[in-house]
C-alpha cells in the first residue's frame, strides 16, 4: 500500500519540528553548509546510513562544502509523506551545523 502524502496541516505541524527544512516543489527541502568538503561528504555518508536503515532515500546533491537535499516520496506519487519527514528528523539530529 503506497504511502499517503501528508495534507496541508500535517506539513505545517512537520516543519514546526524541523527547523531550516522548507516544503517546496512537492518536497522538504534543506541545504547544509559545512567547512570543507571532507565535513560534507563525512555528513553525507553518515546521513546515507540513516537513509539505508529506513530504507527511504534522498535526493541530493554536493558542490565542494554544500549539501542540498529533497526528500519526497515515490510511490506517493513524489509528495511528500510520514516517511519523509522521519529522514528529516534522522539528518537533523546528526547534523553538527543548521
Amino acid at each position: 500500500m503506497p504511502a499517503a502524502p501528508l495534507t496541508a496541516a500535517e506539513m505545517t505541524a512537520a516543519l514546526g519540528s524541523l527547523p531550516g527544512w522548507a516544503f517546496e516543489n512537492d518536497a522538504l527541502a534543506k541545504t547544509y553548509t559545512f567547512g570543507n568538503f571532507r565535513e560534507a561528504l563525512s555528513f553525507m555518508v553518515r546521513a546515507g546510513f540513516e537513509a539505508e536503515a529506513l530504507n527511504h532515500h534522498p535526493e541530493w546533491t554536493n558542490v565542494y562544502n554544500c549539501v542540498f537535499i529533497r526528500l519526497n516520496t515515490h510511490d506517493a506519487g513524489g509528495k511528500v509523506t510520514v516517511k519523509d519527514v522521519e529522514l528529516a528528523k534522522k539528518i537533523s539530529a546528526i547534523a553538527w551545523v543548521k
